[in-house]
């Protein structure tokens, strides 16, 4: 069974995990407390901060083993641009992950910024991509 992982602040990346959730008909879980099942794609996903993913997320990553597991990320950022899923990537990498894929888009900020994001087409390309990645 494949998985969503998350970890979000502000609500944006609940957001988008919760619709990649639907469409895979799996739930998406807080990383506090997560476990790992032993098979299918593994979607962690976390929003920005400070140009960094959450300190939780990396902790997550940093406890687990992922050798020989397909694993993408996802997340959200006032810019949307993905600045912060790099050091996920990286962290997956040394911990065995081959990625598969990857997913950003805006989120709003506590600001004006980005109000409405993620907008329904964010979330509909959100649960394209899980679908695509998990029939891959």
């Amino acid at each position: 069974m494949h998985q969503i992982i998350v970890f979000s602040r502000g609500g944006n990346t609940r957001k988008v995990a919760e619709e990649m959730a639907k469409g895979l008909n799996v739930p998406a879980m807080d990383v506090t407390g997560a476990e790992l099942e032993s098979e299918g794609v593994i979607f962690l996903g976390s929003g920005c901060y400070g140009g960094k993913p959450s300190p939780k997320m990396m902790d997550f990553i940093a406890a687990n083993t992922f050798q020989g597991r397909k694993c993408a990320i996802f997340g959200t950022s006032g810019g949307g641009e993905g600045i912060h899923l790099p050091s996920m990537e990286s962290a997956l990498k040394e911990n065995g992950a081959s990625i598969v894929g990857s997913f950003d888009c805006k989120g709003k900020t506590f600001g004006l910024v980005n109000r409405g994001r993620p907008n329904a087409e964010d979330l509909e390309n959100a649960k394209k991509f899980a679908f695509e990645i998990a029939n891959y």
